[in-house]
């Protein structure tokens, strides 16, 4: 997919309060529109990165949400914040790449029991980024949306489409794993 700049004549106020973003980007402000892209952008292809582990896919789901943003911006009704309202559609647009890309794979735990093993104080971020990187999709999902972005149990079997009872025992699968993984690294 390719990315389309913004074309902005004068640039908006990098302090803009999010009412004032709000306002502009409901005015059809292209420099309202650029200044909110600008400051959401790098936290929501992060949180994009996180479910799809793919930084072409990520873009990809980044730049389809915010044409949904934009287009569904008059339906914001402010009972949370602006960044929260935008987390929820990229997160919904990433589920639904990752579910286009068919990497919602079915995980066999009994191919890898191996015993869990206890945190080390020297595990660094890098070394947890890349574990869970590796995580099969579909536990590497339901980690970062419950552990990460926040989700609850029942929010997360709603995205998904899956019971909670299922999100619970992904969610559990998924830490077991890291576990392994880390023990590898950290033995």
């Amino acid at each position: 997919m390719r990315h389309i700049p913004f074309l902005v004549t004068q640039p908006y106020p990098a302090n803009a309060s999010e009412e004032q973003l709000l306002t502009g980007c409901l005015a059809q402000e292209r420099a309202a529109q650029f200044q909110l892209y600008q400051r959401y952008k790098a936290a929501m292809f992060a949180c994009a990165l996180r479910i799809l582990h793919d930084r072409d896919l990520a873009h990809d789901a980044l730049q389809e949400a915010f044409v949904k943003v934009f287009r569904q911006l008059a339906t914001f009704r402010q009972e949370a914040t602006l960044g929260a309202w935008i987390r929820t559609i990229v997160v919904r647009q990433a589920l639904q790449l990752l579910r286009q890309e068919s990497q919602m794979e079915v995980y066999d735990p009994l191919r890898h029991a191996e015993p869990l093993v206890a945190w080390h104080d020297s595990l660094t971020g890098e070394a947890l980024d890349k574990a869970i990187g590796e995580l099969p999709a579909g536990y590497r999902t339901v980690f970062c949306l419950i552990e990460v972005e926040g989700y609850t149990h029942r929010e997360v079997a709603e995205l998904l489409g899956i019971s909670e009872g299922t999100s619970k025992s992904q969610l559990y699968r998924a830490k077991q794993q890291l576990q392994v993984k880390l023990y590898h690294l950290y033995p």
